[in-house]
């Protein structure tokens, strides 16, 4: 038995499923997963928590002592504006395993439903594993970088390609020649005029933000995105989209995931999820895939 806890932290409730592991940090090297028990100068460790009290699975990164057995993260719970998540969504009690055949980490997770519990209880079932995720260290060592693996590639079928357009404030786009209900969608767009961004004069939390500031209000720059399980008639949709700040002089980029309209049935679960998201759109563009189903 331990004679102390690998790490912990007041005031974080009951943690569970928790899972620790090694990412690579060496340039050209990063995206290559390793073996749970790698150690070394080009490595850092990642110790990720479900937490009960916010029902989201939270991570650290930071440096595993071998001689003590602790482990010092970069930032620390206490520090809660840094603390990272692996989804802004509904993502839980999730685990990774090493791929040893693809060098790569996989992570999986569970996702409740938005239906009430008697809905649930009806139609006798409740809960879904996600996607598949490969999962590995930004170049940056602040924080991890997620795709869905490769595999998932296997099930396009139909391509639908659009050219480049120049979309106006307030238009919609109709999306034609694809399955509304099962598509994988890579979108990519450039922002050109930042001068009418509006201004965020203090930190806040990026979800009570996005609730703020849904798809139906129009800002200085943005909300632009994508309008996913659209009815017939706009009765329901939910919108994930990009919305462009400033903050202490420089571009802060929100994305939100908006389920105010997500279904006419009121007894649903429609919060509203979002994040800032860590990438500069004066130099980049804003990129989105969307996994429908």
């Amino acid at each position: 038995m331990a004679k102390h806890p690998l790490h912990s932290a007041e005031g974080t409730g009951m943690w569970e499923c928790p899972d620790f592991f090694p990412v690579l940090n060496k340039k050209n090297t990063l995206t290559i997963g390793v073996d749970t028990s790698m150690i070394g100068d080009d490595v850092k460790h990642v110790l990720k928590v479900s937490l009960d009290d916010t029902k989201h699975d939270h991570y650290l990164i930071g440096t595993y002592d071998t001689t003590k057995d602790i482990f010092v993260p970069q930032n620390g719970f206490e520090d809660n504006k840094f603390v990272l998540r692996y989804d802004y969504g509904k993502y839980y009690a999730s685990k990774t395993f090493f791929d040893d055949e693809k060098n790569r980490r996989i992570l999986l997770g569970w996702v409740n439903e938005s239906s009430s519990v008697a809905d649930d209880v009806k139609k006798g079932w409740s809960g879904i594993h996600t996607i598949p995720r490969t999962i590995w260290l930004h170049k940056s060592g602040k924080q991890l970088i997620q795709w869905p693996v490769k595999e998932i590639e296997n099930l396009r079928i139909n391509p639908v390609n659009w050219p480049t357009k120049v979309i106006k404030g307030g238009e919609f786009i109709p999306i034609t020649g694809v399955n509304s209900v099962q598509a994988d969608v890579e979108i990519s767009f450039e922002v050109k005029d930042f001068g009418k961004a509006e201004i965020l004069d203090h930190w806040i939390d990026p979800q009570i933000l996005c609730s703020q500031k849904g798809a139906s209000k129009k800002g200085g720059v943005g909300p632009f995105g994508l309008l996913v399980f659209a009815s017939q008639g706009m009765q329901e949709y939910t919108a994930v989209f990009f919305r462009i700040f400033k903050y202490q002089h420089k571009n802060l980029v929100l994305m939100c995931s908006d389920q105010s309209r997500s279904s006419l049935n009121k007894d649903n679960d429609m919060t509203t999820y979002g994040t800032f998201v860590d990438v500069d759109p004066l130099h980049e563009k804003l990129s989105l895939r969307t996994l429908v189903s």
